[in-house]
């Protein structure tokens, strides 16, 4: 299996690590510690340099109860972080789900677009569909981010986070957009309770049955402080357990705050699956 995008035609042999780069003031674990242009990219140079296989950059936080940006403020806070990461050798995705934000990453030349909305934002479907070649993750969230944890209810989670991708990745089939610059995410902690989330982990592989990459992102989420009981800067063993849990029911790619730690995680996982 591999995931094309822009720029790299990825491959998914053996999963791959995503570093977290929030260029934000507010995100739930990071907010302010790369808050400037300058201080990101020293980040995306680090997490490079640790191990990192893919780098997510986004500008605009998705915690419960954070503020909208404009367009122009998103990219005030990207813009520039793109730019240099691009240089940096390995592919480049950026975390937002406004189409202007979109063309203009995708005008530089950015490698993926990780959208939390899976693409149902006006104009957002078309700037990814003319593009021809970006990659693209479909990531499920019931509500939106500022209401989305108020009381999260699923009949069966997995099977309504299965139907909703699978109608979004149809919707882009039907504008012949190939299969292979999709990835799924099944937005572990974006309208879901500890129960949802833990239940996404045992059955993840059920997600396997759409046959397209999966990307997971469990890092520092509040699901693992409901079973650890850790608050969120203490949770590096707990993050490590769901990365590798996750990998193991099939994840293709892991979100990750935490990349030397993941890095060397897999390596001794890959080397246990090894004949």
């Amino acid at each position: 299996m591999f995931w094309q995008t822009t720029r790299f035609r990825i491959d998914l042999s053996t999963p791959k690590v995503m570093g977290i780069v929030n260029v934000t003031p507010d995100s739930f674990s990071d907010g302010g510690q790369h808050g400037d242009a300058a201080s990101a990219l020293r980040h995306c140079e680090q997490l490079v340099k640790e191990g990192a296989d893919l780098l997510d950059i986004g500008g605009e936080s998705s915690r419960p109860g954070a503020p909208t940006l404009s367009v122009d403020e998103e990219w005030a806070r990207v813009g520039l972080v793109l730019q240099g990461a691009l240089k940096l050798g390995v592919p480049v995705s950026l975390d937002t789900c406004k189409a202007p934000v979109m063309q203009r990453a995708l005008d530089l030349g950015v490698d993926i677009i990780n959208d939390i909305r899976a693409l149902q934002a006006p104009g957002a479907e078309a700037a990814v569909v003319a593009h021809g070649q970006c990659g693209i993750c479909l990531m499920h969230m019931q509500g939106d981010p500022a209401t989305m944890q108020t009381r999260p209810q699923y009949t069966d989670v997995i099977d309504e986070v299965r139907t909703f991708l699978s109608e979004r990745v149809q919707a882009l089939v039907k504008q012949n957009l190939s299969l292979s610059r999709l990835c799924l995410d099944p937005g572990v902690g974006f309208g879901k309770t500890p129960e949802h989330n833990l239940d996404l982990l045992r059955r993840q592989r059920e997600l396997a049955e759409l046959g397209l990459p999966l990307l997971v992102g469990w890092s520092r989420k509040s699901t693992l402080g409901h079973v650890t009981g850790k608050p969120v800067g203490d949770r590096l063993a707990a993050s490590l357990a769901a990365a590798l849990a996750s990998v193991h029911r099939g994840a293709h790619v892991v979100r990750v705050h935490d990349v030397a730690a993941t890095v060397d995680a897999l390596k001794v996982w890959s080397a246990s699956e090894t004949p």
